[in-house]
């Protein structure tokens, strides 16, 4: 699935930053007008429905603005309106707003998983086709983040960094507990991990063991060491003996 079929979902650092914007009264009441209208609205619009200035509107649906909550444009040619340049209009965004605290990223499984059923192929258990998933996921990820950034070689110590960084956007807690290894404090698919630790755990793994092998980290890997309260998956050295392990 793409960006353009499923909502954006604003969670952990962007979910806050958003619900501080909304802590204004007159921008949270703009934002409740704006969505309530079904149609693009104009900033005189937004002021009159609270009883501020205009140019204090604009003020504040800018900050909506930047917090993803609205997106501007010009009025349409083809739109009724009064002679004079096009007015600027408003209008909600697809995003969704969810916080908690610590992070939980239900949608991330979920999309994981509705794409494990259907790419499900003939004698192969649910089970393993939601690994390969989240697998093909993460190195898929791995791969763009590589294309975009051009690393270089990337060795145990700078791979983890650029892992790390991922990981945090991802809800996981990532702590750096020596150069060479990375814990992570949150599973971000709790309760949910609860109910089915060791089909959610394999696929954490997976997803991070696909990660690292996108952007061709060595050194590293990814491996299951479940601690209560806890992700299941620690990252560190690569042992010699260690093997792939994923259930069937």
């Amino acid at each position: 699935m793409t960006s353009d079929t499923v909502p954006q979902v604003l969670a952990g650092d962007a979910a806050i930053e958003s619900v501080s914007v909304l802590g204004e009264d007159s921008r949270r009441q703009m934002f409740a007008f704006i969505r309530r209208q079904g149609r693009p609205v104009t900033r005189d619009e937004a002021a009159a429905s609270v009883g501020i200035s205009r140019k204090l509107a604009a003020f504040h649906l800018d900050k909506l603005v930047d917090a993803g909550l609205l997106r501007a444009r010009y009025e349409s040619p083809g739109e009724i309106r009064k002679a004079g340049r096009r007015p600027k209009v408003y209008e909600p965004t697809d995003g969704h707003i969810h916080v908690s605290i610590p992070d939980r990223r239900h949608e991330l499984l979920a999309d994981l998983l509705l794409e494990a059923v259907l790419t499900e192929d003939d004698g192969e258990s649910a089970t393993h086709a939601a690994v390969r998933t989240a697998d093909r996921r993460g190195r898929e990820l791995g791969e763009r983040e590589r294309e975009r950034t051009r690393p270089g070689r990337l060795g145990a110590e700078r791979g983890l960094s650029v892992c790390e960084r991922m990981l945090g956007r991802h809800g996981f807690e990532p702590v750096r507990e020596t150069p060479t290894q990375l814990r992570l404090r949150n599973c971000p698919f709790q309760p949910l991990a609860a109910k089915a630790p060791e089909l959610v755990c394999h696929m954490n793994r997976a997803f991070i063991a696909g990660y690292l092998q996108g952007l061709e980290v060595s050194g590293v890997e990814a491996v299951l060491a479940p601690r209560p309260g806890e992700c299941c998956v620690r990252l560190g050295p690569t042992r010699s003996d260690a093997r792939p392990s994923s259930p069937q």
